[in-house]
């Protein structure tokens, strides 16, 4: 994965190149790929779960996260890049492995890049029940 050097500024191919092999690497469930393509000293704010800092406490997330989806599947599409920050958004499908629910997933994130790693992860997502109701309540 190519990037630019400590706040170069990316281009669009290498941003989508980034987005793709992230994609990948989520696909193969390959955890220390994942983990690698992080700074030692990332900060990640993924949904409402607690502010994570460095690599291990995202590797811990990222176990967890696995041990709870099964047949994980997961399509990224990268939508800006604008200096070291790529925006994209994803959708995933999976079968929880404590219910065995098919559920699905989508989410946008920005990723704050330094050389060819992630520095700062900042994601937001809805997850749903196959075939189930809306979960955001509106009434």
């Amino acid at each position: 994965m190519a990037a630019g050097q400590g706040g170069e500024a990316l281009t669009i191919e290498a941003a989508r190149d980034i987005v793709k092999g992230v994609e990948r690497l989520f696909a193969r469930a390959d955890i220390a790929g994942i983990v690698a393509g992080f700074t030692e000293d990332a900060v990640a704010r993924f949904g409402d779960f607690p502010e994570m800092r460095g690599r291990a406490a995202i590797e811990a997330f990222i176990r967890a996260r696995f041990a709870r989806q099964r047949n994980y599947r997961l399509e990224k599409h990268l939508r800006m890049v604008m200096g070291d920050l790529i925006g994209n958004d994803w959708d995933a499908e999976w079968e929880d492995a404590k219910t065995g629910r098919r559920m699905r997933g989508r989410g946008m994130e920005f990723w704050r890049m330094r050389g060819n790693r992630i520095a700062q992860w900042d994601a937001v997502f809805n997850v749903w029940e196959e075939g189930g109701a809306p979960s955001i309540a509106i009434v």
